[in-house]
This record gives structure tokens, C-alpha cells and sequence, in this order.
């Protein structure tokens, strides 16, 4: 089964993308992770990949596409797939779409996570790390026992950059921007199932479950 999952930054796709993998047995793809391994490992779309990250510029849309096919291309997608932050926008979807068809597979299913704006600019701006061993927290809902530290080395936590609520906000507009024709386009193939981001990991995990045994 090919599943992608959409929404903005923040909302827990990640989290549920996990999950899915688990459960379905189905590999876990995130244009993040593939754009690591790729730098990482010194592959010639990771070297492009980081002239551009290194600048502060966005990857272009044909080299994270180039990126996605190749891993769709893996022996361990046949039996399906959960795509995690691709397509984000409708021209990365129609890409997707069309290689899918000339591999005689397709999404199945796109889930998109929805949740109000002022929750998303709450959970992402209240994030907070550790600035030695990285593990993460929130001021609201995933509070250390001491304030400011690590409970696991006692370091000071930091908020990351890009959390700021300007940023957040910022991001978020471009995000919604460039979305919305991607939402458009899985609604009119009826492949779209909108599920209310507004609960707990496991609840919403369970309505995104029924979402595709509907369609398994």
C-alpha cells in the first residue's frame, strides 16, 4: 500500500509515519532522512542536495524528486510504502504520481493531519533540546524536571532557531501556499482522508488506521 502523509511542520507526521511502518510492515520514507543519507554517505545527489543546504537555499524540486525515486526504486518498497513530507507542493505530487504509474504502483491513500494554526505555532515555538546530547523537550507538554536543563546530562536547553515564532509563522504560510493544490489534487481522485490532528498519538493513529483499511 502506498501511503503519504500531509500536513504542516509540527503536526506529528513523523510520529505517525513511524507507527504506520510498524504496522504495515512497510518501509518509512522522509525527504529529511534522504537528504542525511545522502550527504552522509557522498552520493552524487547528496553532494548537489548540499551546495544547496549549505547556502540556506531550498533543494530544488527535481533533485528531492530524483532523491524520492530512487528510494521508491528499493527492493523493501514493492510491498508498499509511507512517504513523510513529500509531495509539498503540486508539482512534486504530479511527479510522483506519474513514476508510480510507470512502476505499476500508486498512493493509495493520502492522510492529511489537521490541526488549528495557534496549536501548531504552540507546539512547534515551545520545543526545546539539549544542546549536548539532543534529547528533546516542551515547555508545555514534555516539560525536564529542572527548568532549562536535561534531565539526562543536566546541559542547558536551547530552542532551536528556526522554532521562533516568526519563523514558525512564516514557514506556515508558505507551507499552506503550497499545499493547498496538493490537497486539492488527491481530494478529486478521492484518495484523501483529513483526519483531526486535535488528540493523543494513539487516538489519532487509530482513525488513520481505519482510513486505510478502507481502501486496503
Amino acid at each position: 500500500m502506498g501511503i503519504l502523509l500531509l500536513g504542516a511542520p509540527g503536526v506529528g507526521k513523523g510520529t505517525q509515519a513511524k507507527l504506520i511502518s510498524e504496522k504495515f510492515k512497510i518501509p518509512h520514507i522522509s525527504t529529511g532522512d534522504l537528504f542525511r543519507f545522502n550527504i552522509d554517505n557522498r552520493t552524487s545527489l547528496g553532494a548537489e542536495a548540499k551546495a544547496y543546504l549549505g547556502t540556506g537555499k531550498l533543494v530544488p524540486d527535481d533533485l528531492t524528486v530524483s532523491m524520492v525515486k530512487e528510494r521508491l526504486s528499493q527492493e523493501d518498497c514493492i510491498g508498499g510504502f509511507v512517504l513523510d513530507g513529500f509531495p509539498r507542493n503540486i508539482y512534486q505530487a504530479v511527479e510522483l504520481d506519474l513514476f508510480l504509474y510507470e512502476h505499476m504502483k500508486s498512493i493509495d491513500r493520502a492522510v492529511l493531519i489537521d490541526i488549528p494554526t495557534s496549536l501548531i505555532v504552540e507546539r512547534t515555538t515551545g520545543r526545546r533540546i539539549c544542546s549536548v546530547c539532543g534529547t528533546d523537550y516542551h515547555i508545555k507538554f514534555k516539560k525536564p524536571k529542572f527548568e532549562s536543563k536535561c534531565d539526562k546530562c543536566g546541559e542547558q536547553l536551547m530552542q532551536r532557531s528556526d522554532d521562533g515564532e516568526e519563523i514558525v509563522k512564516e514557514r506556515l504560510y508558505i507551507h499552506n501556499s503550497n499545499i493547498k493544490p496538493v490537497i486539492d489534487f488527491y481530494s478529486t481522485t478521492r484518495r484523501l482522508s483529513i483526519i483531526n490532528g486535535y488528540s493523543d498519538v494513539v487516538s489519532i493513529f487509530n482513525i488513520i488506521c481505519s482510513a486505510l483499511k478502507a481502501v486496503s
